[in-house]
């Protein structure tokens, strides 16, 4: 069986409407889509959501980079003329070359809503106050993760402009209930607060949201997080500047994200045949955004690794696993960074870490730089070798010796 056959999803009907409105705008006007609407082949709106899935291409990353170097600044990816657009933002750029992406604000409009659901489904709203604990950049969904805060009703924060040791205070002083961020700034929050004396117990929060990187769903990423707050439930959600909010965590099964159907048409592909993989089965994830019409994605490659479920919903069970391009190879054991991050975060007494991949040898080798003590990490070496079967040294550094990162962590290193 498939991964939520396409026609058979209970939202079919409306993702099907959606996609064939979406299709006529593209095909009217937008040069980066016409091209690659017409080498499907049909001359007509899918009928079907499974013929849309069989007949037209992907798009890719790299694609949409090309495009943007050969037509700066924006590409052509653009179905309204440049006039109807009124938002700019950018990718990280941690995964490639940055993108630069245009929105109307229709697009934008419904992008607010998918937030406004993740705040919901997170049992956030009037009354509580939220501190917004990242610098306001260039990417997209600070802003809208804001905006959606106060379209729900309750007090904003923004924690842009401010050292750790500030954004600690001003949480506390204005007694917030939730925190966004990063599961690795949520820790590093933590360990500045015990540094500096600030009991985090006489905090209010309640509720970590955090994204932008795997450790959300990550069950001992998840249980370092609560403890260091007090207790506080940690949510999970994800997104990327190219599509918006794509997910949420299921309120009633921690850990899985809930996809925005009635924003997304979402596949799971083998990322090597490009064919829908069968239930059960992990692989890519590939989204088509319904509602953000003005700069679109048809077919796109994410990247992202899961593992689908339906229900009465699609889930991604253990949230986003790591990125289909992120797997190492060491002496022939496929290795993905999460599952180094769960065995480390599973370990008490063990503060942040660095991996580095040495690839100049004839087989690729793994050390580990850990903030602990000398037991602890060769209490991890073990761990380590018995969960997969590799040898990896772990060296012991002191606390606070290692980089700390305010958006997404970058702790694995390569040497070529």
């Amino acid at each position: 069986m498939r991964v939520a056959p396409l026609d058979v999803s209970p939202v079919a009907g409306e993702q099907l409407g959606q996609l064939q409105q979406l299709w006529n705008q593209v095909a009217a006007s937008n040069r980066f889509y016409q091209e690659k609407l017409g080498a499907s082949g049909l001359a007509q709106p899918p009928a079907s959501l499974n013929e849309f899935s069989a007949r037209v291409p992907f798009t890719t990353k790299a694609e949409l980079v090309a495009d943007q170097n050969r037509n700066p600044p924006y590409g052509t990816n653009l179905t309204f003329p440049l006039s109807h657009y009124t938002r700019c933002h950018q990718t990280s750029g941690t995964q490639g070359a940055p993108l630069r992406w245009l929105d109307t604000a229709e697009s934008w409009a419904a992008m607010t809503l998918d937030w406004v659901e993740v705040f919901r489904a997170a049992r956030v709203g009037p009354g509580d106050r939220i501190l917004f604990a990242f610098s306001f950049g260039p990417f997209l969904g600070f802003w809208l993760a804001f905006e959606a805060g106060q379209q729900i009703g309750a007090l904003c924060l923004a924690g842009g402009g401010m050292s750790s040791s500030i954004r600690l205070r001003v949480l506390l002083e204005n007694a917030c209930t939730v925190l966004c961020s990063t599961p690795t700034y949520a820790l590093h929050l933590a360990e500045v607060a015990a540094a500096e004396g600030l009991d985090l117990a006489r905090s209010s929060v309640r509720t970590l949201i955090v994204a932008g990187e795997p450790g959300g769903s990550l069950p001992a990423t998840r249980e370092r997080l609560s403890a260091a707050w007090n207790g506080a439930r940690v949510f999970d959600h994800h997104g990327m500047t190219e599509t918006g909010p794509v997910t949420y965590e299921h309120p009633e099964e921690p850990g899985n994200l809930v996809i925005l159907e009635k924003s997304f048409l979402a596949e799971v592909i083998d990322p090597v045949s490009g064919l829908m993989v069968p239930e059960g089965s992990s692989g890519e994830l590939i989204l088509t955004t319904l509602k953000r019409r003005g700069s679109p994605l048809i077919r796109y490659r994410t990247g992202d690794l899961v593992h689908a479920r339906r229900t009465s919903r699609l889930l991604l069970c253990g949230g986003i696993l790591g990125r289909v391009d992120d797997m190492v190879i060491v002496r022939g054991v496929n290795l993905y960074p999460t599952a180094l991050e769960e065995l480390i975060r599973s370990l008490p007494d063990t503060g942040e870490y660095r991996v580095t991949l040495d690839t100049r040898g004839a087989l690729a080798e793994l050390t580990v730089e850990l903030e602990a003590s000398a037991p602890v990490a060769a209490a991890l070496a073990d761990r380590l070798h018995e969960a997969l079967a590799l040898r990896i040294p772990v060296t012991a550094v002191a606390p606070g010796s290692l980089p700390r990162f305010e958006h997404k962590a970058r702790r694995w290193r390569r040497l070529t």
